[in-house]
């Protein structure tokens, strides 16, 4: 029974000495006061819209063959450097070459039939002068003669042509920049449109980037933007220069190109951040109010909500539920949640809470 007794004054005075304990902490919480710093929102008359593209160039070109044969040389590497008319590419040309010899053969006949008719109509030219050959005998010999001559015409384009064709058997650069690609190898079988090589001028580099249904009749031509690249923390200006209106390619989005205004450092590939400049009215976005933008790092985010801290009238921080919008760099758009003139908390020197007492720095 003693050990009973004893075991109830036991937890009573372990209750106790909790009870004291929490009752201390929460004295100290009401008085702790933590240090914060505050911001006022900025109005945001020109909000900005920012889409993701990649750099390209301006002059890139697939090189490939109009014949059919074995590669014996190529003289080309992804990333070698080029200039225009370097050779790069030598193509099996053997049919080539038996072709053109049947066309010299061509040639020099028609070129002999082509002299015997000159011959005889120039001999029948005087027999008709002398009125020893009748009329129809001249416009015989005529037409044998124009027959000869257009043989000839004909056989010589036949070589113009195989000359072409050998063209496309020893391949030269058409431009001069960098080897970015390169689809087959030597002794591999070249055919009629087949890529072999692709080529691009990394001195003439531009933007593209696609941009919404909702967007598009808000981008104007040589409207300036920012580009942002993120793998060298480059922002650089850029201008719009084509626009497309038609998205039946491009899953609904519409491509936009951007001229840089210099593009040292940069390389084909790269992805970069476009920040389109657009004043929103009643007609396109937002209803004609003062919306206003707050650093991404004053945001609590909390499952799918987002919010931010303010004071309340009794100096206390009060966590306030808002609607966020379009991203601008490190700034966000608050829609709905937070008045223009309302102060927030940007940082605090500890943790902060519903109710917790501030103090601004």
């Amino acid at each position: 029974m003693n050990k009973y007794y004893y075991s109830i004054l036991l937890l009573s005075f372990t209750m106790l000495t909790n009870c004291s304990r929490n009752n201390e902490k929460a004295i100290q919480s009401a008085d702790s006061v933590i240090t914060v710093s505050v911001h006022k929102p900025l109005a945001a008359s020109n909000l900005f819209v920012t889409t993701s593209g990649k750099l390209v160039a301006k002059n890139s070109v697939n090189i490939s063959t109009r014949i059919m044969g074995y590669i014996t040389l190529l003289k080309a590497e992804v990333g070698q450097t080029v200039k225009a008319g370097q050779l790069l590419i030598s193509i099996n040309a053997t049919d080539i070459e038996a072709k053109s010899g049947q066309v010299n053969a061509q040639i020099a006949q028609a070129q002999a039939n082509f002299n015997i008719a000159r011959k005889d109509y120039e001999r029948f030219q005087n027999l008709y002068k002398s009125q020893s050959a009748s009329q129809k005998e001249l416009d015989d010999m005529r037409t044998r003669y124009e027959m000869a001559k257009a043989s000839v015409e004909a056989a010589q384009q036949m070589k113009n042509e195989v000359n072409a064709q050998y063209n496309y058997s020893n391949i030269t650069a058409p431009l001069s920049g960098t080897i970015t690609a390169k689809f087959a190898e030597q002794g591999d079988m070249a055919r009629p449109g087949m890529p072999l090589l692709t080529i691009e001028s990394p001195s003439s580099l531009q933007v593209q980037t696609l941009v919404s249904e909702q967007e598009i009749m808000l981008v104007k031509e040589n409207m300036p933007v920012q580009v942002a690249i993120k793998s060298i923390n480059k922002t650089i200006s850029g201008i719009v220069t084509e626009i497309s209106k038609s998205a039946a390619n491009t899953g609904g989005q519409y491509l936009i190109k951007i001229n840089l205004s210099q593009t040292q450092d940069l390389l084909p590939g790269m992805f970069a951040n476009i920040q389109f400049p657009f004043k929103y009215t009643e007609k396109n976005y937002q209803p004609l109010q003062e919306n206003v933008m707050i650093p991404k790092s004053a945001l609590v985010e909390q499952g799918q909500l987002t919010g931010v801290y303010v004071i309340s009238s009794q100096n206390t921080a009060l966590l306030r539920w808002i609607k966020t919008g379009r991203v601008s760099e490190n700034k966000i758009e608050v829609i709905s949640g937070l008045q223009p003139n309302e102060v927030y908390i940007t940082s605090a020197e500890g943790r902060l809470y519903n109710g917790v007492k501030v103090k601004i720095k």
